[in-house]
């Protein structure tokens, strides 16, 4: 996007700068077609020639300023005896109106028609009146003064409209868009938060009545337990976050140990390694690792017959770097086309929405390894 807009900026200077300069030629041509230079006199008249005709190059940035030099110009050198059209003069009315600047365009214009012909008669060599008139009229047309004026307001309006249309395009997409998300966030809510609340329920049961009678409390059914709990608080920071507008916490990198405890807890011996300088790391990327090695373990404590996994994250310049490995049978891990549906899918989307790298592959001597790059110049 940024090289987009920089090609399309550079095309533009360059567009201007060819309209400055045919200007500028086309009016040299002229101007010395009618009268060549033979003074002082007339080598300042071409100056203000080409004052006038490059100004254009600011046109789009400084539209009143261009305005002012090119009409200054236009008097200078109509005054100095170069009798050519001011047709930088109209260039710059024609920007500046397009711009907005109305008012400040029809004074300006006041001007230049009202000194073109008092600069004929006030300087050396003086005009009689009705020449000096005629030179000014020839000048600058009232006619082509107007269409330029014209020209610039039909371009602004044209401009307006199509930004409002593009406004309220983007309106509807966000209220269709705000629409979509409360209505996921009401079906979530009605079916999968009583699922998991029966299970959570069920499990705080029966782990407290295994207690009261002094029983042992099977690992599966604390690691079922301590699973609803989890699942319970990232199913509520879901639908907050859906009914807010993303606005509340979500689950982070700060949250990975957790996952490898309870990866422990389901029977897979889990480690967690952290290197390189902790730095800040953006919301959508601290989301993004959080799911994507969430996602591992549960694949690998479904799906790999695993005893073993490690979760290595790694801060570099730019980069954070995700790798979950584990021991288990690589066909049926994460990677496998029916033990993690879309689990896979879902992590290559998340690391495609930030421009990221993404591996996921079973290795020559057993097990599986899910490697991920995220950049960390990416925003929410």
């Amino acid at each position: 996007m940024g090289e987009r807009c920089g090609r399309i900026l550079r095309l533009t200077a360059i567009r201007d700068w060819a309209i400055a300069v045919g200007v500028t030629v086309v009016l040299l041509i002229a101007g010395l077609s009618a009268a060549p230079v033979t003074t002082g006199a007339d080598l300042i008249g071409y100056v203000w020639l080409v004052t006038g005709g490059l100004a254009l190059v600011a046109r789009r940035r400084a539209p009143v300023a261009v305005l002012v030099v090119t009409g200054g110009c236009a008097v200078g050198h109509q005054a100095a005896g170069i009798e050519v059209p001011a047709v930088a003069f109209l260039f710059a009315v024609y920007a500046a109106v397009r711009a907005g600047h109305r008012a400040v365009t029809a004074v300006a214009a006041a001007v230049v028609l009202v000194s073109l012909p008092l600069a004929a008669l006030v300087l050396p060599p003086a005009l009689p009146v009705g020449e000096a008139l005629a030179r000014a009229r020839d000048a600058l047309e009232v006619a082509w003064l107007i269409a330029a004026g014209a020209a610039g307001e039909a371009l602004r309006q044209a401009e307006r409209r199509a930004e409002e249309a593009e406004r309220t395009r983007e309106e509807t997409a966000l209220r269709r868009a705000d629409e979509e998300r409360l209505h996921i966030a009401r079906e979530l809510h009605d079916s999968l938060t009583h699922q998991i609340s029966i299970i959570k329920v069920q499990a705080e049961v029966a782990v407290h009545l295994a207690s009261r009678r002094g029983e042992p409390v099977p690992e599966a059914l604390v690691a079922i337990r301590e699973a609803s709990r989890a699942a319970t608080r990232e199913l509520r920071a879901t639908l907050e976050t859906l009914r807010a507008d993303g606005t509340t916490t979500l689950p982070g990198l700060d949250h990975l140990p957790d996952l490898v405890r309870r990866a422990r807890m389901a029977g897979v011996d889990a480690t967690l390694t952290i290197d390189g300088q902790r730095s800040a790391v953006p919301d959508a990327v601290d989301l993004a690792a959080y799911r994507i090695v969430q996602e591992a373990l549960t694949n690998i404590t479904r799906h790999a017959s695993a005893a073993t996994a490690s979760v290595r994250i790694d801060y570099r310049p730019g980069v954070l770097a995700i790798r979950v490995d584990d021991d288990g049978d690589g066909d049926a891990a994460p990677g496998g086309a029916t033990a993690a549906g879309v689990g896979l899918l879902g992590m290559r989307e998340r690391v495609a929405a930030l421009g990221g790298l993404l591996r996921a592959e079973a290795r020559d001597g057993g097990g599986f390894t899910v490697h991920a790059e995220l950049p960390m110049g990416v925003t929410a």
